[in-house]
């Protein structure tokens, strides 16, 4: 069937940071089974900061990501495997490793200001024959003018489909609806959006960013993904049929996925507390989360003071370690005002 929106998704992936990236090779082949069968286009599948993110820095995988890829390629009739790739952190064999394991398609993801460091990933994507994405994360951080200039470069670098990523779920559906049309009328690619849930937020951006122009649009089962979540996969395919948009993703089936799966091995729900509140207020990356709640623990200090410094600091994706510095500092402070 022509699908006039493409649904990507990303339970596998984001999903990996709320899971400390502990799936199983069982649970990736019951979850991509079930995204198969229910018509799921693409679904990405890596650990959540992309191929070649199992470190000390970002958190060790359980399982080998290229397992994992294997196992979820095996599964699939007709969907296709992302993989996601953070120049700096994956290199060039990861991602010759990740097509020999089943990848059909990469997306390339870098802050929102940095695009200039992904033309060799993206180039190498095209050679390989990948479908090739540039992902332009933390998107609320910059004016729209120098979003539109990084797009221009994923797109000259051969980038056929750029995404707006609401990294921290920090932006308003008026926002997102300025960047999906700026980007429309600037670049010839196809534009994507990813949203994160942490103002309540996620679905009407997305349908925001939709009616704007984006055509491929992101989400996880059961919101499964960093801070609170994506936007809701199968919440978007019900969405989507009332507007009568064609996503080729069968409601029930989606549903049964998300309910009868993930919702087993989910170690807690998806739902907007005051740290995730507070990720989306300041504009903090979204996977910083789960380092914020052990550095309070640790120093014995409220999470959100730590965050809130954090979005201050304007701090970005790969600087985890700043998150336990602030801690401290904050720690040591309370201490002389006592």
């Amino acid at each position: 069937m022509k699908r006039d929106l493409h649904i990507v998704d990303v339970t596998l992936r984001d999903g990996s940071h709320s899971m400390r990236h502990a799936f199983t090779e069982e649970q990736v082949k019951q979850v991509a089974k079930g995204l198969d069968q229910s018509g799921v286009e693409y679904f990405e599948v890596s650990h959540g900061d992309g191929l070649g993110g199992s470190t000390l820095q970002y958190g060790f995988s359980k399982v080998n990501e290229l397992k994992l890829i294997e196992a979820a390629a095996a599964q699939c009739s007709q969907a296709k495997i992302s993989v996601l790739l953070l120049p700096g952190i994956g290199i060039k064999e990861d991602l010759e490793d990740a097509v020999k394991a089943g990848a059909k398609m990469v997306r390339v993801a870098t802050h929102v200001t940095e695009a200039d460091v992904a033309k060799q990933h993206l180039q190498l994507g095209r050679k390989l024959g990948l479908t090739t994405v540039g992902f332009l994360m933390m998107a609320h951080m910059a004016p729209v003018e120098k979003l539109v200039e990084q797009a221009k470069l994923f797109e000259s670098y051969g980038a056929e489909i750029v995404y707006v990523t609401d990294s921290a779920g920090a932006l308003l559906p008026h926002q997102v609806t300025e960047r999906i049309k700026a980007l429309k009328d600037n670049i010839s690619c196809e534009i994507g959006f990813h949203g994160h849930n942490n103002l309540s937020l996620a679905m009407a951006n997305t349908l925001a960013a939709v009616e704007a122009g984006a055509t491929y649009v992101d989400g996880s089962l059961r919101c499964l993904g960093a801070g609170s979540g994506n936007t809701q996969t199968e919440v978007m395919a019900a969405v989507f049929e009332r507007y009568h948009y064609q996503t080729g993703v069968e409601l029930y089936p989606i549903m049964d996925v998300a309910n009868d799966v993930v919702a087993k091995f989910m170690p807690r729900p998806q739902e907007i507390n005051g740290s995730s509140l507070i990720m989306g207020y300041s504009g903090v990356y979204s996977s910083f989360l789960l380092f914020a709640q052990e550095a309070a623990e640790k120093f014995g200090v409220d999470e959100r003071d730590i965050l809130t410094e954090l979005g201050r600091m304007q701090a970005v994706g790969g600087q985890e370690d700043l998150i336990f510095e602030v801690a401290r500092e904050i720690a040591e402070q309370q201490k002389h005002t006592v």
